[in-house]
């Protein structure tokens, strides 16, 4: 249960709080978010609160796996774990609930992706940027969204800043290899600060070839059986992203904004999609707000918003037989998402002080696909009110009441397909539906605590959903995933009535947290194996191989189960301590026919031995598996499995080192050293898919910016935030100085780029979308940049972070051309030379970029730099096509577009003080726009037809100028 503390309100202080000093209390903690630590001595860093269902701090994320998804957080996470047939795109699963009875959000809005559609989508999140993820049930998650009964995925960063570091400065670097994979890792986040403004800027990277696996992957190999290397054919993958965000900091609270750009290109593994050496291609840009205000009202203790939109689109891309890249199917989700949010001061009542939280929320997705799509375009609208109210007995009852009601319209294009799902007919029969749902929820939890450090939580909701409209409109193929999915319009709301007890010690030598649960369901929505194989096509159900047929179906289910976990700390051994741990999870799922829901995930038991102090952290940990063989009609059970784990972490902390105070963590983890056989039971295709094999990973983390050594999971980068209950903070006072990096500055800048625009050209046959002809182009083009910037910045000892705006005008364009032999594209034509051309022209004439900095003086006089951010520029694209109709006319067609887009970029320099106002700087940048899909329109009575697409990069170095205002300023105690 999330904890709600209600204290009375209390003096406005005169500023906000500087290094060591309250802020204003908070009149309430809202309820999904733990209480913060009480303002003692800082806990060792390998001895955090004890959370272990609830919380993945930042040292587990560290020393978790390497594997690119933020679902790989959760796989050995008792009472959870993930699903996705690429390591990259593997979505958490809590308590055999995945998809869209699972909210994944980051910072308060929604992930926005279609990780909910199919298996093989990823979820826009990398764990290099993530700091803290929570996951909340109970009645608090209904502050979110209807999908308390798998619970909300809470992900957490510091994109949009609450605080100003405490010494003005502080930065992040993580990194890693892995041998499983040949893989790396790396991400950098930096965060800097005045007294009344933060900003934030992240940028990460990560690639990793085939895994390794213990033995054949493939249960059931098709004829002749695939070749084997050792490794998981096809599950290669690479992502980066960047994002930047600042927030004004004020007497009562904060407003801030940020955006984001998530790219990723990942192998899906599997027998077809091995042979078709399918990927995914993603990209996400995001712009989110939040803020929160807490006047000086007797009634309003705070006001808080979220916002969000997002652009997410992935090509699904094959190696064509023709031997170039084809895009076989694309899907684009656009969604806007506020919530505007009301806390009241705590009033007495006669059974206690009651605080109260109100909200609304609303959000409009636009849902689109082309090519071999599961569902055609849709749109979904919902708005919703919720309360949460707490009421605190004695000091140690409290009781939690929750609502929500939604208004959910979706609207597209509903299929009626045959009752057996075999044809004829061989198209199902279609027509444009609009369905309106009115879900409403309660939740009601019991809080007591106990003697001996004991907490004691019951749990009782009634949780409505409404179908998604994948689960309504379903109608085709996905060809990464290899299913063919089929909706049903004719679903209605999904009920789920949960009864929730819960015993937890997070206190003295031994701790633990248990819970066990019991949810009946009516109308249970899910995905079920038909037993049937198709192809691309409805009319090739019976009679194919490649894709599982799967329908959507509503019955009523019974999910029971629990999860616990303990640690011990047993005896003093050396100088720390010796210490056990354990922890098992069940959940058993089945219909009211007693048949088995499917895919649901085995019992599993675990238990380690450590021995941690100040410095060292050491563990051997088994985790056992049984065997999954509860399973429905047409699915194949799972064997047991036996993980071995060993982790060895040091960390070492320098208060006065030459560059400040800097920690320091390295370490390695070993994985399946048993190299043991796993399957995952949540899979599609886990006949075909093994988990990785032995596998270590070697991590470095180095803290700048830091005044004590890391502790618990809770805290942020650079910061000792924990000494203050409402978290927000101004930076230290400044001093004036004769001369300083620190502050406001302006310039110009020249400089040489070198563009490309490589893209992927295919013509495609128009009446059966069969690969005709293709090839991979490049055009690159050198030119003249011209451009001003401005920034300010923050310096902390011989360590500067700051914030630049630029904007850069550039004459960047691109030219190339193609062709498709007639004897290939139009041979009905022959003897006539019907040779179709096709050509793509490219400009981006203008960029402008927000990047974080942060760097080193080398000397008093010159910066090293290194540089990352957000660029935004306008594309043009001018696509053709000539060839001849079926008559033999010759044809012409063309597109123009005119595309905003972001991308991230990421650079390095060198600056240094030319007389006592002015600085010069020498600069490398580079700048990744994504991919632009171009598809002129098909000629009439043509049967070719083009599609194209071009990923825009660029890489510059430029010389500038700048001219810093003010006599400069320097940070003190």
């Amino acid at each position: 249960m999330p904890q709600v503390t209600v204290e009375g309100r209390q003096p406005k202080p005169a500023r906000r709080a500087a290094r060591g000093e309250p802020g204003r209390r908070s009149a309430t903690v809202a309820a999904p978010m733990p209480d913060p630590p009480p303002a003692t001595a800082p806990m060792p860093p390998f001895n955090p609160p004890f959370a272990a269902l609830s919380t993945i701090g930042s040292n587990q994320i560290q020393t978790g796996s390497s594997n690119g998804g933020v679902g790989s957080l959760f796989t050995n996470l008792p009472g959870a774990t993930s699903a996705g047939l690429a390591t990259e795109s593997s979505r958490p699963v809590l308590r055999g609930l995945s998809d869209a009875k699972v909210r994944i959000q980051e910072n308060g809005v929604g992930a926005v992706d279609v990780s909910d559609i199919a298996q093989d989508h990823a979820v826009p999140i990398d764990p290099l940027a993530i700091q803290k993820v929570d996951v909340v049930r109970g009645p608090g998650a209904l502050r979110f969204g209807s999908q308390a009964v798998g619970g909300v995925v809470d992900v957490n960063n510091n994109r949009i800043p609450t605080a100003a570091p405490l010494g003005g400065v502080a930065a992040e670097l993580r990194s890693g290899v892995t041998t499983v994979n040949r893989g790396w890792e790396s991400g950098l986040l930096l965060d800097a600060g005045s007294r009344n403004a933060a900003v934030h800027a992240d940028i990460y990277g990560r690639s990793s070839g085939d895994y390794s696996v213990p033995s054949y992957p493939y249960l059931v190999p098709s004829i002749p059986a695939p070749a084997f290397n050792g490794k998981q054919p096809n599950s290669a993958s690479q992502s980066a992203g960047a994002a930047v965000g600042g927030s004004w900091l004020f007497d009562g609270g904060y407003a801030g904004i940020a955006v984001s750009r998530f790219t990723s290109d990942y192998y899906v593994p599997g027998i077809a999609t091995a042979a078709a050496r399918q990927h995914n291609d993603l990209e996400q840009t995001k712009i989110s707000s939040k803020g929160e205000y807490r006047p000086d009202a007797g009634a309003l203790a705070a006001i808080r918003h979220w916002t969000g939109y997002s652009e997410y689109r992935h090509d699904e891309t094959v190696l064509a037989t023709t031997g170039f890249q084809e895009i076989t199917a694309t899907f684009k989700n656009r969604q806007t998402e506020g919530k505007l949010e009301f806390e009241l001061a705590p009033f007495a009542t006669p059974i206690g002080p009651l605080t109260s939280i109100f909200g609304t929320q609303a959000a409009y997705q636009q849902l689109d696909t082309a090519g071999q799509a599961i569902l055609l375009p849709a749109q979904t609208r919902t708005a919703a009110a919720y309360f949460l109210n707490e009421v605190r007995h004695t000091d140690t009852l409290r009781t939690q009441l929750a609502g929500r009601i939604e208004g959910v319209s979706v609207a597209g294009t509903a299929f009626t397909f045959p009752p057996n799902f075999l044809p004829p007919p061989d198209v199902p029969g279609q027509a444009a539906a609009k369905l309106d749902f009115m879900p409403k929820s309660v939740s009601f939890g019991i809080i007591k605590d106990l003697p001996s450090s004991l907490v004691a939580s019951l749990t009782l909701q009634r949780i409505e959903r409404a179908p998604r409209a994948l689960e309504l409109f379903a109608q085709g193929p996905d060809g990464s995933e290899k299913t063919f999915k089929i909706g049903n319009p004719d679903l209605g709301t999904e009920t789920a009535q949960t009864v929730e007890i819960g015993l937890k010690r997070t206190d003295g030598d031994f701790r633990f947290a248990a819970n066990a649960y019991y949810t009946s369901y009516n109308k249970f929505i899910f995905s079920r194996a038909t037993g049937i194989f198709c192809q691309e096509t409805f009319a090739s159900c019976g009679a194919g191989t490649d894709y599982i047929q799967v329908n959507y179906d509503q019955r009523d289910a019974t999910f029971r189960g629990g999860e616990l976990a303990w640690q011990w700390d047993a005896a003093q051994l050396a100088s720390g301590t010796l210490g056990f741990d354990g922890q098992y999870d069940v959940v058993r799922a089945t219909f009211t026919d007693g048949s088995n829901v499917p895919r649901i995930p085995p019992m599993r038991l675990g238990s380690g031995v450590y021995w941690r102090n100040d410095n060292w952290f050491a563990r051997v940990g088994l985790l056992h598996a049984f065997a999954q063989n509860d399973i429905p009609q047409f699915d194949t059970p799972t064997a047991g499995y036996d993980l071995v784990k060993v982790q060895v972490e040091h960390r070492k902390f320098w208060k006065d080192s030459p560059w400040g105070a800097v920690e320091v963590a390295t370490g390695v983890v070993g994985d399946n050293l048993l190299n043991a056989n796993i399957r995952n039971s949540v899979q599609f295709h886990k006949d075909e898919i093994l988990q990785p094999g032995r596998g270590f990973k070697l991590f470095l983390n180095v803290k700048y910016g830091v005044d004590r050594p890391s502790g618990p999971p809770r805290t942020w980068i650079g910061a000792a935030r924990p000494l203050v209950r409402n978290g927000y903070y101004k930076s230290p006072a400044l001093e004036a100085a004769a001369w300083n990096w620190a502050g406001i500055y302006a310039g110009g800048n020249v400089g040489y780029l070198r563009g490309e625009g490589a893209t992927n050209a295919a013509f495609d046959d128009v009446a059966t979308g069969a690969s005709l002809s293709g090839a991979r182009l490049s055009s690159t083009h050198g030119t003249a940049s011209i451009g001003g910037q401005a920034g300010y910045n923050w310096t902390s000892g011989r360590m500067l972070a700051g914030i630049e705006g630029d904007f850069e005008y550039r004459n960047q364009r691109g030219s190339s051309a193609t062709a498709c032999p007639g004897n290939i594209c139009n041979p009905a034509l022959a003897p006539l030379d019907a040779t179709v051309t096709a050509g793509l022209d490219y400009r981006l004439g203008w960029v402008a970029s927000v990047r974080g900095r942060v760097g080193t003086l080398v000397t008093p006089d010159l910066l090293a730099y290194a540089t990352a951010g957000v660029p935004f520029g306008k594309i043009t694209t001018s696509t053709s096509i000539a060839g001849f109709d079926n008559a033999g006319v010759a044809t012409t067609a063309s597109l123009d577009r005119h595309t905003y887009r972001f991308g991230w970029a990421v650079g390095a320099g060198f600056e240094t003080r030319l007389t006592r106002k002015w600085t010069a700087k020498l600069e490398y940048l580079h700048m990744d726009f994504g991919s632009l899909r171009s598809t002129p329109p098909v000629a009439v009575n043509t049967a070719v037809a083009f599609d194209a697409n071009t990923r825009v990069t660029s890489d510059g170095v430029r010389i500038g100028a700048n001219y810093k205002f003010g006599g400069g300023a320097t940070v003190v105690d």
